[in-house]
């Protein structure tokens, strides 16, 4: 706690508090003057009208008692016009006194006096020596994502916020906050911008062209990544000085296009580790459907390994008597020629030839649609703005205006036919709705969907959706790749690759004997040993000391490795 002194001077500095406290001084001096007048005229009063001498104690006594309304005690007026002057005295003094002076005393004073006691809790610089810290413009759902990975990286990072009420609840909640405006040079200078390991830029696309500027004037080398609503602003923020502009809502809706079931069954990439690529490969309507893994032998004929198994939105171990569905979709490693022999084994198979059916039309659902029609892949809309549907008409195979909730309308948009459906309105509640809607309608049908809580990932796969993903998550992984050097991996909601050397506990151990897949839920998918990367793992492979473990798996199946396997590192 601040001593009364510097309190004192942090108030007597703060420009607001300065402002309404010349306002009551004013006031004050105001009234002062009129107590004054009136002890004047209670003397002219006394002496020429009533024939009494009092003292000037006495006509300031007398002012303050009338004004004041605790009554006239032995000092009264016996003429007309010396009672008329206590009346004039007695209803100033109520409204200047009990009325005015207590309403400008919590105005300027009071109030002012919380407000900055409040300022002083929330930090308005970092501390003195911090360095190598991630700077975040706005607390909002990106930001909440990434905060959580920032933490499992042990990566310093503050929030910057101007707004006093949201930077106290976020300063009461426990979370790093700086107080202080987005577009002053002096709030980027107490948060060491020179020395900051990144600034995320995530407020609107008009003010993030504003503190970019602002930052680019006082830092010219910090690396600055804005976070883009529409795709028009992309080129202003980097001319503007941005190094990275992230449209995530158009990636967002890219990422759900490449997850649908339109075509042959192909490997779809979805990130790269070294010279390898980590590919989807959903096997329905092809001969992989009711086999085993083993009996697939993939690996034997195509050199690839299957790393993981989707299962309608459930990351999956691949183990060898594991038998394959409809909804399965493969995690498969390889190189570019072995995914390629892939592709070209399952060209001949039969493919639905229906429009992939897209429900909500927004920056995702149009960006989806966009990326489809590229692929020459047909799509029909619903969407209920008429505005909408016509901008997406022509990109479309069939447009419908109306409540997807419409069961006639979802038949004439084809969903008993349709081989995937997309959904992506903004409404997580519609979008559970939908899912569980669609897949009772056709069982066959794969559900993508965007989700925007984390908290109902699980309740929209339950409801049936296949693949979901949520801007949070997609905007706080591109953020977190570029801070780390890295290629863009969306693997899905939740499910990231990392590398782990090999814990002192496992060091000479067979996969089987570390139990890792067991313990934590983790699917290894690469060891990585001098420079050379195997693939080809079985339960019999081996740890070598100081190799890097290449893993793929959720936020809690990480925690849980390094609780288990490296808590005496």
């Amino acid at each position: 706690m601040k001593f009364i002194g510097s309190q004192l001077a942090y108030y007597l500095s703060d420009r607001d508090f300065k402002r309404n406290s010349r306002i009551l001084i004013r006031y004050l001096v105001f009234l002062g003057m009129v107590i004054f007048i009136y002890s004047i005229l209670f003397h002219i009063i006394m002496v020429e009208v009533e024939g009494h001498y009092h003292s000037w104690v006495t006509g300031f006594y007398w002012t303050l008692t009338v004004m004041s309304t605790l009554g006239f005690g032995d000092i009264t007026f016996q003429s007309d016009i010396g009672r008329v002057f206590s009346i004039v005295v007695l209803l100033s003094g109520i409204i200047m006194l009990l009325i005015v002076l207590p309403f400008a005393f919590i105005r300027h004073f009071y109030v002012p006096l919380l407000e900055s006691q409040a300022k002083t809790r929330v930090p308005r610089q970092v501390p003195k020596g911090t360095k190598d810290h991630v700077l975040i413009c706005s607390y909002d759902v990106i930001a909440r994502d990434l905060i959580k990975r920032l933490k499992l990286e042990n990566t310093l990072y503050y929030i910057i916020e101007p707004d006093l009420a949201i930077a106290l609840e976020n300063h009461d909640d426990g979370l790093p906050v700086i107080f202080g405006e987005l577009d002053s040079q002096e709030t980027f200078n107490l948060a060491n911008i020179k020395n900051a390991k990144m600034l995320v830029v995530n407020r609107d696309d008009i003010l993030n062209t504003k503190i970019i500027l602002t930052v680019r004037n006082i830092a010219h080398t910090i690396p600055i990544v804005a976070i883009a609503t529409d795709d028009e602003s992309v080129h202003v923020q980097e001319l503007s000085g941005a190094n990275h502009v992230l449209p995530v809502k158009r990636w967002l809706g890219e990422q759900l296009a490449n997850r649908v079931n339109s075509q042959h069954a192909k490997s779809q990439p979805i990130g790269q580790y070294e010279d390898l690529f980590i590919a989807e490969l959903p096997i329905l309507y092809t001969h992989l459907v009711s086999k085993t893994i083993k009996e697939a032998g993939l690996r034997q004929k195509f050199g690839v390994s299957i790393v993981a198994i989707w299962e309608r939105g459930r990351l999956k171990p691949a183990h060898v008597n594991k038998k394959l569905s409809l909804d399965s979709v493969l995690v498969i490693i390889g190189n570019k020629d072995q995914l390629q022999s892939i592709d070209e084994l399952f060209y001949d198979h039969n493919i639905s030839p229906n429009p992939v059916l897209v429900i909500g039309g927004g920056k995702v659902g149009l960006a989806a649609i966009e990326l489809l029609h590229k692929n020459d892949i047909l799509v029909n809309l619903i969407d209920k703005d008429p505005e909408i549907c016509e901008k997406a008409r022509p990109i479309c195979n069939k447009v419908f205006a109306g409540r997807a909730s419409d069961y006639e309308l979802l038949k004439k948009a084809g969903i008993l036919e349709a081989p995937s459906v997309l959904l992506s309105t903004n409404d997580d509640t519609m979008n559970i709705y939908l899912a569980s809607y669609c897949r009772q309608l056709n069982k066959e049908l794969r559900i993508v969907s965007r989700i925007t809580e984390a908290r109902n990932i699980d309740i929209i796969h339950r409801a049936g959706a296949n693949f979901v993903l949520s801007y949070a998550t997609l905007g706080s992984e591109a953020v977190l790749s570029i801070s780390k050097g890295q290629e863009l991996t969306i693997l899905g909601e939740g499910i990231t690759l990392f590398i782990a050397q090999t814990p002192i506990s496992l060091e000479g151990k067979s996969l089987a004997e570390s139990g890792i897949g067991a313990k934590t839920g983790l699917s290894v998918i690469a060891i990585k040993e001098n420079s050379q990367v195997v693939t080809l793992l079985s339960a019999d492979t081996l740890l070598p000391p100081g190799a890097e473990i290449v893993m793929l798996g959720n936020t809690e199946m990480r925690n849980k490795f390094n609780e288990i396997y490296l808590e005496d590192v």
